[in-house]
């Protein structure tokens, strides 16, 4: 048989229900599988990634078009990310038994059916491109929707490959290819103040500026940080610890540290397998030293299904961190302090209600908010391991407070550079916990559609999991205005501080929905 995988991005990311239709469209179609469900409120963007059978993967495709043209008005869509359309690019990769010539075909026979069926002009790119300037899907996003809006009709150079040469007042344009696989990732630099630093470094390491041979790449604020964002379209050529090693090595020469990164959706294993490699210097490493693979094939030797396969040492692992988190709290060195702890708490939250929605998933009683569940299994997914770096984060945030205020002072010159890095400090420690404040008001947010939605065997579970989230933004807060109090000017710190307590009021209102849902449930 063969496969095709298909990785459509449709411009919405923070009406679930609409992803969840999107998806549920696609999903309808036979033969379909749902690998991935990524969305992201600040580019409001969200990637679904499936593969379906070659004869199937055009009809599950333009089934997703189809209900993303019904729904998504670009007129009135703002995000991070370039766009043209409501279902913006859609790609085509080859899997086992098909062809890159595979899926050439499949991206013309679906760009003439959008066209002739729903009058959305459509693009050829990639692979499936009919023109060398089209190859790079950045040209044709020249503009966004706006500017194609504006040109299409009077610039022949923009002329779709299919379609009319008009934008579609609601549901823009597509860019439909084919391509091999591509690993979407990003890494955040900080607080938004080194935007101009991630774009400058995005220029450095994206093909098309004399960087990296198949990266892509923008420079970005993203929720209030400086990302580069990029997509690594063959990473055979260019590695991503090849990439990250860049950006890392040009970001702390002006002073700046990675603060995290994030794979979008899916990965190769062998991608980050390779990364590991480089890390930790393996001279004699071979794939078959991981030990996973090696309980995988002697099962399968056996007959044992892959359903019975474990995640080996997970639960002792598991404690023990826990352990030795709770033991740091408890001891006498200030960090971890409260900020690690409301992170922690964040992160807890995030986790049950990805358990809820998980326990929800697969039941045939709530068949009709499976969709909805994948897409807040993901984002609650998402948000646990974004807590979880914040832990670490606000420690660090305390540990550059305590260094700056130990800084000399025995001259002017001393006094005024000590200053400054305490001021530099606390603005930091203080956006620490702000972006914990955020996360822990989306957890409560998740928790309240699981409380109502979700499971009812696991609703005390959800109705924890959103006082958590509640406790960790009102905990982050305080570490906010406690920072900005030390300010020498506060008045500097005012806007932290109402972005804290918007955050806890946000946090604090889903909560109330999700506990009083708990409660009507639970009445005697």
């Amino acid at each position: 048989m063969k496969l095709i995988e298909c990785v459509p991005n449709f411009s919405e990311g923070r009406r679930p229900e609409v992803v969840a239709a999107i998806r549920d469209a696609i999903a309808a179609v036979e033969g379909v599988s749902i690998l991935d469900s990524s969305s992201d409120a600040s580019h409001n963007r969200s990637v679904i990634t499936f593969v379906a059978p070659a004869e199937r993967v055009v009809e599950a495709a333009f089934a997703g078009i189809r209900e993303a043209a019904t729904r998504i008005d670009l007129r009135e869509h703002t995000g991070e990310h370039p766009r043209i359309g409501a279902t913006d690019v859609v790609p085509f990769v080859p899997l086992d038994g098909s062809t890159m010539d595979d899926c050439i075909a499949f991206a013309r026979q679906l760009g003439e059916r959008v066209a002739k069926e729903l009058a959305i002009p459509v693009y050829l790119y990639e692979r499936a491109a009919t023109r060398p300037g089209r190859v790079n899907l950045a040209e044709i996003r020249r503009g966004q929707f706006e500017g194609l809006r504006d040109e299409l009709g009077t610039n022949p150079e923009r002329d779709p490959d299919f379609g009319p040469k008009a934008i579609h007042q609601s549901a823009g344009a597509t860019a439909i290819g084919a391509r091999p696989f591509l690993v979407a990732y990003n890494v955040y630099l900080g607080p938004a103040s080194n935007l101009p630093l991630a774009k400058s470094i995005a220029k450095a390491v994206r093909g098309s500026s004399g960087g990296f041979k198949a990266v892509k790449g923008l420079g970005m604020e993203v929720d209030g940080q400086a990302q580069v964002s990029m997509n690594l379209v063959d990473t055979d050529e260019t590695p991503i610890h090849v990439v990250y090693d860049t950006i890392a090595e040009k970001a702390r020469a002006e002073g700046v540290e990675v603060t995290w990164s994030e794979i979008i959706g899916l990965v190769p294993e062998r991608v980050l397998l390779e990364a590991s490699k480089h890390y930790l210097k393996l001279a004699q490493y071979t794939p078959d030293q991981v030990l996973e693979r090696q309980v995988s094939r002697a099962m399968r030797a056996s007959g044992v299904t892959a359903s019975s396969e474990v995640t080996l040492g997970a639960t002792p692992t598991a404690a023990s961190s826990t352990n030795d988190f709770l033991a740091a709290v408890a001891s006498s060195d200030p960090v971890p302090g409260g900020g690690s702890v409301a992170a922690y708490a964040g992160a807890l939250a995030a986790s049950l209600i990805r358990m809820v929605a998980g326990l929800t998933i697969g039941r045939k009683k709530y068949v009709a908010v499976e969709a909805e569940m994948a897409v807040v299994a993901a984002n609650a997914e998402r948000l646990a391991k974004s807590l979880r770096e914040l832990v670490d984060r606000d420690a660090a945030a305390y540990a550059a407070v305590s260094a700056a205020y130990k800084m000399p002072k025995d001259t002017s010159d001393a006094v005024a550079a000590r200053d400054h890095a305490i001021t530099d400090a606390l603005f930091g420690a203080a956006e620490v916990p702000l972006d914990t404040a955020r996360l822990c008001a989306e957890s409560a947010e998740l928790a309240a559609v699981v409380a109502t939605k979700g499971n009812s065997n696991a609703m005390t579970d959800a109705g924890l999991a959103a006082l958590l989230a509640e406790a960790g933004a009102k905990g982050a807060a305080y570490n906010v205005l406690v920072n900005v109090n030390s300010l020498a000017d506060r008045s500097r710190g005012v806007r932290l501080a109402k972005k804290a307590d918007a955050l806890v009021t946000r946090a604090a209102a889903a909560a109330s929905e999700a506990t009083n849902a708990v409660d009507r449930a639970l009445e005697i």
